[in-house]
Formats: C-alpha cells, structure tokens, sequence
C-alpha cells in the first residue's frame, strides 16, 4: 500500500508548492511523472475536501479518458482499489464517495465549458491545443467556486502565446523538469535511445529537456509545421516514391554531409517523408546508402542535384547499378527560391513525416534564408525530392504499401 501514498514516493518537486497561487505549471520533458503529479494533486485536494468541482480538460475526450483518468497514472490507478471513485464514461464523470465531482473535457469542443462552474481544475498537455485560447477563457469565466479556485497545468512546453503569458502571470508558480530525472522508473533501452538519437538536438531540448524554444522568425519552417507533418501521417500506399541526393562536394572531416531523403506520395497528393539517410562519407559510401534504399524501398527513381557534382553522381551510380533509374536536377533558381515553395506545402498540411527526424527536422527550423552560412544538405534533399514527387508533372506509377 505504500506505492499508493504519493509523498512516499513522489520526487520533492513532484509535490504541489506552498503558498497562495492560482496557477500551479509543470513544465517538464517526456516520462517525467506529469500525469501522475496531476492526478495526485487532484486526489489530495478531493480527500482534504478543498475542492469539489473540477474540470478535467484534455486535448480530445478520448485522450482525457485515456490518460488523465484511466491511464497508469491517471485518477482510477493512483488509489487503493477499495477507494477508486466512480468512473461514468457515458456522462464524462468520475464521481467521489465524498461527493466530490470531476467532469471531462475535449479543449476541441471548448463551448462545452460555458455554462458550468467549478473551484479546479486540471489541463493536460496545453501546448498542443488548436484552441488553447479559447479553451482558456472560457475555463477562466466557469472558475467562479469557492474562495481560492485553482488550476494545476500538466505539459511539455511549446512555444504558443498562451504558455508564454502564463509563464508571466504573477499569479503562476512553474516546476521545470526533465525526462532523466524519472530514470528509475523508466526502461533503460528508452533512456539510451533519447541520449543517442536526441541529445543536444531542438526536439529533444523540447521534448526531453522541456526547454521553452522560440521560433527562428526568419525559418521557412517553423515547430508547429513540423509537429503537424508528424502527428498527421497515416500508413497507406505510394503511388510514387523516389531517393534524392544532395551530394557533398568534399568527404574531408569538416565537409558538409551529404543529403539523402526517402520520400513517397500518396494517391491523394500528400508528400510522405520516409527516410533520412543522410551522412558524412566518401562518395562510394553514400551511394552504397543511396543504391541500397532504392532497392529496399523499391523506389521509383533516384534524384540528384548535379550543379557540384557534374556526372559524376550519374557515373557513380551506374557504376554500382547500371540498371537503376535516375534523373539528375539542376538548380536554375536561388535555394530560397526552391525552398519557399515546399514550405508552403507543410503550411498547407500537404507533407506529413513517417517518424521523427530529429536533425533534419532541426535544420528546417533553424535554417534562415538570408543570414545561414552552412549548406542545409538535409534540407536541400528533402526539397529536391518533394519538388519532383510534388512540383513536376508526373503520369501513373505502381502501388508501394508503407
């Protein structure tokens, strides 16, 4: 019965702070205990009887019930089982024998919360709300219970104008934490793949280290685009899929690496990153990479840009596979000029991305046009390929299944 008593368990800065705010926020990374500490404050304000009327407000209502009430963390597991309260799907209520009740919310239907009153409330994850605004307004006006109403606020940042306002707010008391600091609860694999494959990256400062980053004003790209390519893409099939090189001009120690993206479309015209190949070697390395995800993929076509490289990327490739079918491009317009038009479509919400790209991803956000210095290789493929799979007229092709 001891995992049920939380300051027996809980990290010092996993218990809610003392003195007279209104706003408790959690800024914290990945794994950190977010939810629980969200579930455990509710819990303790619910059997102290400070509070009577809360609102639980989610993302959508099927994250609500998934994470914050019957997730591992969420209300129905953190109590004894004698204790757990009364969990009503059908009416978005969870019901204590104290009387005390907690009802649901999707922050996509925010209107829902006109019209009833409350002395608490819980947000999970904030920053990826669409209406966050919205949805914050009008919690504010149904916020009219009892002497003290308060909101605890469990996420990992994101750079929107309302968490920035929060942060401001005299009223607000911030806990700060990373995904490292919950170690013990965490599986090893998970914690070597995050240092391996996202420390010192801009989604693992965001996501594991829950740093607050802004956007570059001057990016084509910005996080939310990118955040939307990821959590749109659905599996379904290709009709078109084609490896693009950007190849670096020098294989020395300081020389740039060379771009290779795997990208797909779909039949209804959405550009599918797939794969980002990218490295830093020798010509006959990265085309052994190139030559290798073609066939793996059963691409369509493999794509270079040639202004550097001449024939050589031809005469490389054909060296290693005379069978392949290749196109070399040829940069007529400015690398901005190119670039603008692809950053368009993820504005659009016409590119999603398989997975996450942590360094691919880094250099579309911080990549400024006009005041970058170093070549973008990542980018520069990753515009290659969906300028031929988007931008160019193409006629019918076979069906890969992804």
């Amino acid at each position: 019965m001891a995992s049920y008593v939380w300051e027996n368990v809980a990290r010092s800065n996993q218990l809610p702070p003392k003195g007279n705010w209104k706003i408790w926020l959690i800024l914290a990374g990945r794994g950190f205990g977010k939810t629980r500490m969200g579930a455990e404050t509710i819990r303790a304000w619910v059997d102290q009887k400070i509070y009577r009327r809360i609102a639980l407000i989610a993302e959508t209502e099927n994250e609500g019930r998934r994470i914050m009430i019957e997730g591992p963390s969420g209300l129905l597991n953190i109590y004894p089982p004698k204790e757990t309260p009364l969990y009503e799907p059908s009416r978005r209520k969870v019901t204590w024998k104290n009387g005390a009740v907690a009802t649901t919310f999707s922050a996509d239907a925010f209107e829902q919360l006109r019209g009833p009153q409350f002395d608490a409330a819980w947000i999970d994850e904030l920053a990826k709300f669409n209406y966050d605004q919205h949805v914050w307004d009008q919690l504010m006006f149904a916020l009219r219970l009892g002497r003290c109403p308060r909101v605890i606020i469990t996420t990992t940042p994101r750079p929107t104008a309302l968490l920035k306002k929060l942060i401001k707010t005299p009223d607000t008391v911030i806990t700060r934490g990373t995904t490292f600091e919950n170690a013990a609860n965490l599986a090893e694999p998970f914690l070597s793949y995050m240092k391996q494959n996202y420390e010192n990256t801009r989604l693992g400062r965001q996501e594991l280290y829950a740093e607050l980053l802004e956007e570059n004003e001057e990016a084509l790209w910005t996080h939310k685009m990118i955040e939307n390519a990821r959590e749109s893409y659905l599996p379904q099939p290709l009709k078109r899929l084609v490896i693009a090189i950007d190849p670096a001009v020098t294989s020395k120690e300081h020389s740039d690496e060379t771009g290779i993206i795997a990208a797909g479309i779909t039949h209804n015209g959405i550009g599918v990153i797939l794969e980002d190949l990218s490295m830093k070697g020798t010509p006959s390395q990265w085309i052994r990479r190139a030559i290798e995800a073609y066939k793996r993929l059963k691409a369509d076509r493999i794509v270079a840009e040639v202004n550097m490289g001449g024939e050589l990327v031809e005469q490389l490739l054909r060296t290693f596979d005379p069978s392949l079918s290749y196109k070399s491009l040829h940069a007529t317009r400015g690398k901005i000029m190119r670039a603008e038009p692809i950053a368009a479509l993820y504005e659009q919400g016409k590119v999603w991305h398989a997975v996450a790209f942590p360094e691919l991803e880094e250099q579309l956000c911080n990549y400024s046009p006009r005041s970058s210095i170093k070549s973008p290789d990542r980018l520069d493929a990753l515009v290659w390929a969906l300028s031929e799979l988007m931008l160019t007229a193409s006629s019918q092709f076979k069906v890969w299944q992804v």
